[in-house]
């Protein structure tokens, strides 16, 4: 079986059926949805050969949410929204069950760690290698952000790990297997960061506490954790195995990221069925990137999907009237039907409309010759004044211009509004080009950047946003994307104000 995990940054905007299916597996895990259930789609919902399993943020719309596809022949025995089963659902396949000592949360903590849809839960039967059928369930979760100017959302990631460490193992105690995926939103190791800075801090973060204590590694001390991280297990000292990249430095392009995106399984599967686990940096569309972990056992399909399946919601199980049952469509060339209609209004039997009375056909302005072009003026109009006269009323503005030449006793050639495309391209040029001297001339602009010594590119302006006597001030530094040192492409260390003062 192929478990894959990806966060991608808003469903709508994603990789979309085709790419889940290019995807290639029995269950694909996608975090960060950005969808509300009245904004998801069809096409997003029903993807051929899969059952999904949607929870959606209930606070926020666009925000965070998570989404579970579970190939045909990998149905799972039943699903579940969130991780404290408030938002369990009655009926056989409903719910998961074993929620663990919940003696920990108040109700109201409960109902806030599940109402920001960050977890699915789904439970499968599989068959091991060796040949022994028991029992999967997959915990698809988008973890939450520390983040460091709110104190209260470390606090809330905080919570949301004791949660899913209490789920997690109180369905592995009831026997069976457990597997994580999901963005876990921190790096575990100095190994998995591009930055680490100072180790000692660095190992002190919260989540990487937390983390130490749920994980399991080999030659470990004793004590340890349920749970293995599978790509650390098969592959414990590659470097620079990054699953996230900030788009707006272009870090991606020479991989100057973290590790956040995560398979964990817990420890007896990981040891008898882990054959591969890998990242997938390759796959675009989002500022992650895929990472999956293959199992040598294999699923044993449910013959009916649980009622959180997206197929049992009324908008797409055929239950529900579509707006588009109540619309004719009108083909194209539909013209003879809107002439009867129209009674002479002129019908443009190419859209199959009638344009409003009165209003002439935009194509009639355009049937000047090849290398003409119909104008508001006449050649000698322009010779004497410069400028166009004022505009009539559509449909009568050929008419005066046709008659114009003969009234002034034969002085005029007629030219029916057509003037010569280069007489009007070189006026044109010629007055563009001397207002943009003018204008360059009292407002010259800012002055080009430099280019830095290392790259011979033309710098990046930047504006310092941090508190302190440099606060808006600008500056220029190289436009590379930022990288380690000893690569060429990464970004050197050229900086110059941009004024000597405050700009």
């Amino acid at each position: 079986m192929r478990l894959l995990s990806w966060n991608v940054a808003g469903l709508r905007a994603g990789p979309g059926p085709a790419g889940l299916g290019a995807l290639g597996g029995d269950v694909i895990c996608l975090q960060e949805t950005r969808v509300t259930r009245d904004l998801l789609e069809e096409p997003l919902a029903m993807v051929d050969g899969y059952n999904s399993y949607f929870s959606f943020c209930r606070t926020r719309s666009g925000y965070s949410g998570v989404a579970t596809f579970c190939k045909d022949s990998a149905t799972p025995l039943a699903a579940e929204e969130g991780l404290s089963g408030l938002l369990a659902q009655p009926g056989e396949g409903g719910a998961v069950g074993c929620y663990g000592d919940l003696g920990a949360f108040t109700p109201q903590e409960l109902k806030a760690l599940d109402s920001e849809g960050r977890a699915v839960i789904t439970h499968h039967r599989i068959r091991t290698s060796a040949q022994q059928e028991t029992t999967l369930t997959v915990i698809n979760v988008y973890c939450p952000r520390a983040d460091p100017q709110r104190p209260e959302r470390a606090a809330y990631q905080a919570s949301f790990y004791r949660l899913l460490q209490g789920r997690a193992e109180a369905l592995l105690r009831d026997g069976g297997h457990v597997v994580i995926l999901g963005d876990i939103n921190t790096s575990h190791r100095p190994i998995d960061h591009c930055e680490p800075g100072d180790l000692e801090a660095f190992q002190e973060h919260p989540g990487r506490r937390w983390l130490d204590g749920f994980l399991w590694v080999p030659d470990g001390p004793p004590g340890q954790g349920l749970f293995v991280d599978t790509f650390r297990l098969l592959h414990p000292s590659q470097p620079y195995a990054f699953t996230c990249w900030r788009i707006d430095t272009g870090a991606r392009l020479t991989n100057y990221g973290t590790r956040l995106d995560y398979v964990l399984a817990d420890r007896a599967l990981a040891l008898a069925e882990l054959r591969d686990a890998r990242v997938l940096p390759e796959v675009p569309g989002s500022d992650h990137c895929p990472v999956l972990a293959e199992l040598a056992a294999t699923f044993l399909p449910a013959r009916r999907c649980p009622p959180l399946c997206t197929r049992h919601m009324p908008e797409f199980a055929g239950t529900q009237q579509k707006l588009s049952r109540f619309l004719v469509r009108v083909e194209r060339g539909a013209g003879a039907m809107c002439q009867a209609a129209g009674a002479g209004r002129g019908c443009s039997t190419q859209r199959g409309r009638c344009p409003p009375r009165g209003q002439g056909d935009l194509l009639s302005y355009f049937r000047a010759s090849q290398g003409q072009l119909r104008t508001g003026t006449t050649p000698n109009a322009l010779g004497q004044s410069g400028q166009e006269p004022a505009q009539d009323a559509p449909g009568h503005r050929t008419q005066e211009m046709a008659h114009d030449a003969p009234g002034q006793g034969g002085q005029r050639e007629p030219c029916n509004g057509l003037v010569p495309r280069e007489l009007m391209m070189g006026q044109a040029a010629g007055t563009q080009d001397s207002c943009t001297a003018r204008w360059r001339a009292v407002l010259p602009g800012p002055a080009p950047p430099p280019c830095c010594p290392a790259h011979g590119q033309p710098c990046a302006l930047r504006t310092v946003r941090k508190p302190g006597p440099n606060r808006g001030r600008r500056f220029y530094v190289c436009a590379q994307p930022p990288g380690r040192p000893s690569d060429p492409r990464a970004r050197c260390d050229f900086f110059r104000w941009a004024s000597k003062g405050r700009s």
